[in-house]
């Protein structure tokens, strides 16, 4: 089994060109592929995982990876599956963030020993001639053909419209194919299913100007079973930053998986073999709960390593429980489980991750009306939203529940220097208190 047909089992390809010879052209080896990322943002997030994780499979593969940071591109902004014109950043924006996506990115892939690059196409698009750009490049573009493109439909039905900085898109990311194609030997570039349109006229490109056949694989749009964008929860995006969304947040996002998605994430999330993931679609009630207790802890352990996957387990077993999970559960995954246990107690209290906020022992003296302290440490986004939760019974404090919105929290309520604070059945925050 090619890196290819690895993609198409675990359910990464929604389109792809030349089917025929994109397999012989993977199974010659030694291949180079590339995703861009845009850099308008210091942090990716969960929805940014498919293609991440198919670099990672590739590179597992025997190929060499190429994450390409857009910050030529994102000067500009890409239009598609955009309504509306995307903020313009300044140079400096992306130069910080760019640092900030490798540093995210090498959690996944390799980039030691040239096993992996990292590429800004600023290096060639910036200092680019427009007059000899159009002649070079622009030459072989019909506009006929590229306001038919999906990316551009959307935007010229929409009532912003398309900007023409936003029409040269599509010409700008072509030139990062045959940049890379010239450049690294990169043949097959990869990308949402949104970029379709612009991963062809890359491919057309290629062929054009260098006279090869370079190939294009595009990924479905994932959704969760209900329908709901992948990554996005009621508090907001899923980042892949752990100061943005701690590991043990990132853990709780992947353990409240919807049964009817566990196999699918565990394929597209973690590198467990797929004739162990095939099982999980036969399991029910504590075994699929089981099933996501390892999902979330593969997944973390990916973005952030084994200690904090560790950890974030620990505060989970410390707040809801230990879960039995069987030895013939996904046997491959690193979890621990002992005689059929995960960690214990004892083990969570060295290793407490449970998102907390340090607090002055005066600040808590006279005490913090609840519905005020829940909004300060991000458990409530307002302070109605809190005075809500209070009301219908979903705030407690050290298991008790907070029957009034200005109830007092103060130094009463430390034990052994913390309290715990929880909202819903789900959502815990620990104030440490400073003496």
């Amino acid at each position: 089994m090619n890196a290819i047909d690895t993609l198409l089992e675990r359910g990464f390809i929604e389109n792809r060109t030349h089917d025929k010879e994109l397999d012989d052209y993977v199974n010659a080896g030694n291949v180079s592929c590339y995703i861009g990322f845009d850099p308008t943002a210091s942090s990716l997030h969960v929805g940014s995982l498919v293609p991440i994780m198919s670099l990672a499979h590739m590179q597992r593969g025997g190929h060499r990876p190429i994450a390409l940071v857009g910050g030529g591109t994102g000067l500009i902004g890409d239009p598609s599956g955009k309504t509306e014109m995307r903020k313009l950043i300044t140079k400096e924006d992306v130069e910080f963030n760019k640092k900030a996506l490798k540093k995210q990115l090498s959690n996944f892939i390799d980039f030691n020993n040239s096993q992996g690059e990292l590429v800004d196409n600023a290096d060639w698009l910036t200092g680019l001639g427009y007059i000899d750009f159009l002649r070079d490049i622009g030459r072989y573009f019909s506009v006929n053909r590229m306001v038919k493109a999906e990316s551009y439909k959307l935007r010229l039905e929409s009532e912003e419209g398309l900007s023409f900085i936003e029409f040269n898109y599509m010409l700008l990311q072509a030139y990062d194919f045959f940049k890379l194609a010239e450049s690294h030997g990169c043949l097959l570039q990869m990308g949402g299913s949104d970029q379709w349109g612009n991963i062809v006229a890359g491919v057309d490109l290629v062929r054009r100007k260098l006279q090869k056949t370079a190939f294009g694989i595009t990924f479905p749009l994932i959704t969760t079973s209900s329908g709901a964008k992948m990554g996005k929860t009621a508090s907001g995006a899923v980042w892949l930053d752990p100061e943005r969304t701690s590991p043990y947040e990132y853990f709780q996002f992947w353990v409240n998986t919807d049964d009817k998605d566990v196999s699918r994430f565990l394929a597209l999330f973690t590198f467990l073999p797929m004739l162990e993931i095939k099982e999980v679609d036969a399991l029910e009630g504590a075994d699929i709960n089981a099933a996501k207790s390892i999902l979330a802890y593969e997944a973390t352990k990916i973005c952030h390593g084994e200690d904090a996957a560790n950890n974030a387990l620990l505060a989970a077993v410390s707040n809801f429980g230990a879960r039995q999970i069987k030895g013939s559960i996904l046997p491959s995954s690193s979890l621990s489980r002992g005689d059929g246990r995960v960690h214990s107690k004892s083990e969570y209290e060295v290793n407490d991750n449970t998102p907390s906020t340090l607090f002055e022992a005066a600040d808590l003296e006279a005490g913090i009306p609840a519905f005020k302290l829940y909004q300060q440490i991000g458990l409530a986004h307002s302070g109605s939203e809190a005075r809500r939760l209070i009301s219908q019974g979903g705030a407690y404090v050290n298991g008790n529940r907070i029957d009034s919105d200005d109830y007092m929290i103060s130094l009463s309520h430390a034990q052994n220097g913390e309290i715990e604070l929880r909202a819903g059945k789900k959502k815990f925050h620990k104030i440490i208190i400073k003496m």
